[in-house]
């Protein structure tokens, strides 16, 4: 594995810090900025709009540019969109702040998965992608509670500031440790070539699964803490242990699907999906009891966001490796993220919290629908190998070669 590919790991951890860092610290935020919890909850709504969004229309812009450069010029962007943010003296240059840090951060996804591939062989592929998303899952396990203690002690401010110091190294990590491009292979071949991609039904079907699967995922996620608090009745204090727990399953699923993406992408997600229905259903059966409740927890964690090396893969073989489709995959699974908790707060509210875990489950089902056309198509495919015909080798003239085919 190319040295380069756990430096994009870096620059992803640095981008998934910066938006998961205001969930841990709206109390503090509220008071700072003078706002309602709420008004700081649609600071996290604004910067998910703002990648699925923004993001993609800034790598159309930076197309033109060798990957590095443009990782270079993205890392700047969220640079100023963070200093900003640990300086705004109100919630409106907070919101712009955010704003400007998710559309930099999706199109960094996308340009560094994009390049992830690239340096690496395909039959790698899968697997460079797992490393390079391990940024995200480490993001999840240390970089929202780092975030939060720093902000919890030394002020919210002071969280900002610790990503921007972050966000400085990965850049001077890149510089330093990713290749720049020695050929035309970096050329995207302008917007009408990546935009080609788009044609392809296969491709749209495969986004489609993204957005299933995060958004069955980040049903239950997203609302973990009242969960486990109000119904399982774990204590305030137990919960972030039981995050971190859960952060840690997130990246051994992820090294273990990254392992398998290259040669059974769609045997993966089918395998994932199934299992992450058997957990949710589980989970919303069974919330009230200690022990499953934890172990459910952990399932959801190895099965869930786990599979997007293999969804990764799998879009990549639907359109192609470039920016552009990489980042448009990064807006669906993003709207996967805002589905999950848009109708997960209403369903609560008229359910129970035990609703968002059925949505889940609901939406891992939907996924494994979308993977129906590709079973069907494989097995079509192996069928007509099957029965094509064999040519057995015979003689031939000196000097001719007859090949076999089967």
């Amino acid at each position: 594995m190319p040295r380069a590919v756990y430096v994009l790991a870096l620059g992803i951890f640095a981008m998934v810090t910066s938006e998961f860092v205001v969930a841990g610290l709206m109390p503090r935020m509220a008071e700072g900025l003078h706002a309602t919890i709420p008004e700081i909850g649609y600071l996290i709504t604004a910067f998910a709009a703002a990648m699925a969004l923004g993001g993609p229309c800034l790598t159309v812009a930076l197309l033109r540019l060798r990957q590095k450069t443009a990782l270079i010029l993205l890392f700047g962007i969220f640079l100023i969109g963070n200093v900003l943010a640990a300086l705004a003296p109100d919630y409106r240059t907070m919101l712009v702040a955010r704003v400007l840090t998710g559309i930099a951060s999706q199109a960094f996804f996308g340009v560094s998965i994009s390049l992830a591939s690239r340096l690496t062989r395909p039959d790698m592929r899968g697997r460079a992608i797992a490393v390079a998303l391990n940024g995200l899952m480490l993001g999840t396990l240390l970089g929202l509670p780092l975030s939060t203690v720093i902000g919890e002690h030394l002020g919210w401010r002071a969280a900002f500031w610790a990503i921007t110091a972050l966000t400085v190294l990965a850049a001077l990590a890149t510089l330093a440790g990713v290749p720049g491009a020695d050929s035309d292979a970096d050329e995207s071949g302008g917007l009408r070539a990546e935009l080609g991609a788009f044609r392809s039904r296969r491709l749209w079907l495969t986004l489609t699964t993204s957005t299933f699967v995060i958004g069955a995922t980040f049903s239950a996620f997203s609302y973990l803490t009242p969960i486990l608090t109000e119904v399982t009745g774990f204590a305030t204090g137990t919960v972030p242990l039981l995050l971190i727990a859960y952060g840690a399953a997130t990246v051994v699923g992820n090294t273990i699907v990254g392992r398998l993406a290259d040669r059974r992408a769609v045997a993966v997600l089918g395998v994932g999906l199934a299992l992450n229905v058997a957990f949710l259903t589980g989970f919303a059966l069974f919330a009230q009891l200690t022990v499953p409740a934890v172990a459910l927890t952990m399932g959801i964690g190895l099965v869930g966001v786990t599979m997007n090396p293999a969804l990764a893969t799998r879009v990549q073989r639907a359109g192609n490796a470039r920016p552009l489709v990489n980042t448009v995959h990064s807006s669906f699974i993003t709207l996967g993220i805002i589905i999950a908790t848009s109708v997960g707060g209403p369903a609560i509210d008229a359910f129970g919290l035990r609703a968002p875990l059925w949505i889940g489950a609901g939406l891992a089902a939907l996924g494994l629908g979308t993977l129906v056309p590709d079973v069907l198509r494989r097995r079509a495919g192996a069928r007509a190998s099957t029965a094509a015909p064999i040519e057995t080798s015979r003689p031939a003239a000196p000097g001719l070669e007859v090949p076999e085919r089967v």
